[in-house]
C-alpha cells in the first residue's frame, strides 16, 4: 500500500469504560485525531483551515470493532484517501493492537465546506497533490446507502445542545451523535454487550440552542438497533444510525 500516513496511541484511564477498554466514542475520537494529523502532515492543519473558513465535514461512515483495546495497551491507526470527487473523499482506516493485529475498521465519506457560506467547495489541489490515494478499501461496505429514519421509538432520550458540543467548523461534532444515541440504549445491551458496528448518516446540522431528542428501536438483526437524532422543534432529522452489538 502507499500514500498512508499512520499515528500511534496508548490507551489513557479517562477513555475507559467500567470494563478497562477503550469506549467507542473514544475510538472516534483517535479516528478523528488521525484524519486531523494526516492535514498537518502536510501543511493543512485544522486551526489552519478555520481561518480561511473552510474544514472537512463528515456526511456518512461506518466504524466496526472486533474488540477495543484496554488500559495502557498501544494501538496504531493507519489512514488514507481512497477516492476523490471534487468536494468529496473516502477515508479509510484500520487499527492495530500492538501484535499488528487487526481490531478494527473504519470508512467515511467527507465534504470539504466553506464554514462562512455553509456549503461545498472544491478540495484544494494541495490536499490531492500531497495526500495522494490508494484504491484498497477497509471495509467491503457501502457508506452512503440510506437509512430510513424512524417517527417513533420505545427507547428515548432528550438533550440539549450545549456550547462545548459545537466544534471549531461551528456545527455538533459527529461523536457527539454517537453519545446521544448510545444514551438510549437499554441498560441491558450497555452492560452486556459491546458495540461491534454503527453505520450513520448526517442528514442536517444541529445548533446551539436546539433540544435533541434520541430515538433508538430494536431491529430486525439480533442485538441490532436503529436510531434517529432530531430536533423537538421542527423534528428535522439531523442523523440516522445503525447499531449491531456482540455479546462480550
Amino acid at each position: 500500500m502507499e500514500n498512508y500516513f499512520e499515528k500511534q496511541f496508548e490507551l489513557r484511564y479517562f477513555e475507559m469504560n467500567n470494563f478497562r477498554e477503550a469506549t467507542p466514542t473514544t475510538i472516534l475520537t483517535l479516528l478523528e485525531e488521525t484524519a486531523a494529523d494526516h492535514c498537518y502532515s502536510i501543511g493543512n492543519g485544522l486551526f489552519d483551515l478555520v481561518e480561511k473558513n473552510v474544514g472537512w465535514v463528515l456526511l456518512s461512515g461506518m466504524m466496526k470493532m472486533d474488540r477495543y483495546p484496554s488500559y495502557k495497551e498501544k494501538i496504531t491507526i493507519r489512514t488514507w484517501l481512497s477516492s476523490y470527487s471534487s468536494i468529496k473523499g473516502f477515508r479509510e482506516n484500520i487499527i492495530y493492537d500492538e501484535q499488528g493485529n487487526i481490531i478494527g475498521r473504519a470508512k467515511g465519506l467527507w465534504l470539504f465546506f466553506d464554514i462562512k457560506r455553509r456549503r461545498p467547495i472544491q478540495i484544494f489541489d494541495d490536499f490531492i497533490n500531497k495526500w495522494g490515494f490508494d484504491s484498497e478499501e477497509c471495509l467491503n461496505h457501502n457508506v452512503v446507502r440510506k437509512i430510513k429514519p424512524i417517527d417513533s421509538a420505545i427507547y428515548s432520550e432528550e438533550f440539549n445542545i450545549n456550547r462545548f458540543d459545537i466544534d471549531s467548523n461551528q456545527h455538533v461534532n459527529n461523536i457527539r451523535y454517537l453519545q446521544w444515541s448510545m444514551n438510549s440504549i437499554p441498560d441491558e445491551i450497555i452492560d452486556n454487550y459491546y458495540l461491534h458496528s454503527i453505520d450513520g448518516r448526517f442528514v442536517a446540522e444541529a445548533k446551539f440552542g436546539d433540544v435533541i431528542v434520541s430515538l433508538t428501536e430494536p431491529d430486525e438483526g439480533e442485538n441490532s438497533f436503529l436510531h434517529t437524532i432530531k430536533t423537538k422543534a421542527d423534528n428535522r432529522v439531523c442523523a440516522i444510525a445503525k447499531t449491531v452489538w456482540k455479546k462480550r
